[in-house]
């Protein structure tokens, strides 16, 4: 087990931001395995980009032999973190906890090989609701608020931006760290995890699971974050706030999810590479180094959508995408799969026409949008602005002249980028 070498490949991501007494995080990966968790509050009934930093981080840690812990944050997520806010969150009732924790275990399986907590080795997913429901306020008070003062609370720098913020903070947000505390001390004591990550944002709250183990048990535990991810206009890259990019197939498509991805600006592929890929540094940079000799080619951005796609959706679904993709930027509808036209089909206005309906062109165009009217599509015709299936069409071609893909598809574009796909019956 190279366990040295992870804590220096995450070094050399630039994974780590903050982090307890670094060497002694390197001896003790490298001595391993250790028990590692990230926690998220289950706010929403999909997961985002932004979790996806912790998910991999864990799968790199479960590739190099460690256990990976997901937690659920079912109790914390009741109460709301109050870092990145201005505002208090909505409380989730007991019904809405669980669907949404049920549909984030779908999507935390696909990346990190989830057991029951008494698996073999694999990874588990908890749910705080569990240790935290049955425990009394006078338990909470006792064996939590006992250990942490409110002097160091009143120092975390969440804490202190919501105090001076119109809203202030309420005494439950107030309390979000200590429950957070007590997830590692649960952890800790009953799957022996010794090690909590998380963005730069929870460093604070980290920090305190930190402490309240040293403080109660006397042992000291380890943690590390990494930076925060931004979307474009400098807030943070999550589900509440920022870009919304949802590992939920059905709140961003797998073909939107890629393009996510395909979008990403040069100067920041190899950021971005670094970040997510689970290829070694050594390959990255190979990418990186092709990427620079033809950067209008976009080779960077394609290896980091592929592999991102493929690992959130599947390959399956990472290969219809990219298909799709090629298919609406002047690819051959002809050599196009079925999978590749059923991407598309919930990304562009798609209709139902009959064989008859293709003798009359100009209602065709008319009738799926890509022209205002007859005189429109006649002078689009003439000026050769229609294509169907790739074949560019004038005021004398025939639709019903033209080669089905699949035998009922007929992909039709006017211009380069209004598309309208038609299911042909007879």
């Amino acid at each position: 087990m190279a366990g040295t070498d992870l804590i220096a490949d995450l070094e050399a991501r630039n994974l780590i931001h903050d982090s307890t007494d670094r060497q002694a995080l390197r001896d003790a990966v490298a001595d391993g395995p250790v028990a590692i968790y990230y926690g998220c509050d289950p706010t929403a009934d999909s997961l985002h980009v932004g979790n996806l930093v912790g998910l991999i981080v864990l799968r790199r840690f479960q590739d190099a032999g460690h256990r990976p812990i997901a937690l659920a944050g079912g109790a914390t997520g009741m109460i709301g973190d109050p870092g990145g806010r201005s505002e208090e969150r909505n409380l989730l009732d007991e019904d809405t906890l669980n669907h949404n924790v049920a549909k984030i275990k779908e999507q935390l399986g696909r990346i990190v090989d989830l057991d029951p907590i008494d698996g073999s080795g694999a990874g588990a997913l908890v749910d705080n609701r569990d240790w935290t429901q049955p425990m009394s306020a006078l338990d909470f008070l006792r064996d939590v608020g006992k250990y942490v003062t409110v002097n160091q609370m009143l120092a975390r720098e969440s804490v202190k931006q919501r105090i001076n913020s119109e809203h202030g903070i309420s005494f439950t947000e107030f309390s979000y760290m200590l429950l957070q505390a007590n997830d590692y001390l649960w952890l800790y004591d009953h799957l022996d995890c010794t090690i909590q990550i998380g963005g730069s944002d929870q460093w604070g709250n980290i920090l305190s699971g930190v402490d309240f183990i040293r403080r109660k048990r006397g042992t000291h535990v380890h943690a590390f974050s990494w930076p925060l991810l931004t979307a474009p206009d400098g807030s943070k890259l999550g589900k509440t706030t920022g870009a919304r990019v949802w590992l939920d197939a059905d709140k961003t498509s797998p073909y939107q999810f890629r393009q996510h991805w395909m979008q990403t600006a040069d100067e920041l592929v190899a950021s971005q590479l670094l970040t997510f890929s689970l290829q070694p540094v050594e390959q990255i940079e190979a990418i990186l180094a092709e990427h620079e000799e033809a950067p209008h080619l976009r080779f960077g951005q394609r290896a980091l959508a592929d592999e991102m796609t493929a690992l959130v959706h599947g390959a399956p679904a990472a290969v219809a995408a990219a298909e799709a993709a090629e298919l609406l930027f002047a690819g051959d509808p002809m050599t196009a799969s079925e999978e590749a036209f059923a991407t598309i089909a919930a990304e562009i206005p798609t209709s139902r026409l009959s064989v008859a309906d293709l003798a009359d062109p100009v209602a065709v165009f008319v009738g799926t949008g890509l022209a205002s009217s007859n005189g429109d599509a006649r002078r689009s015709l003439a000026q050769r602005s229609f294509y169907a299936n790739g074949v560019q069409l004038d005021e004398n071609s025939l639709l019903s002249e033209q080669k089905l893909v699949h035998d009922r598809y007929l992909l039709l574009r006017k211009g380069k980028k209004s598309y309208h796909l038609a299911e042909i019956f007879s």
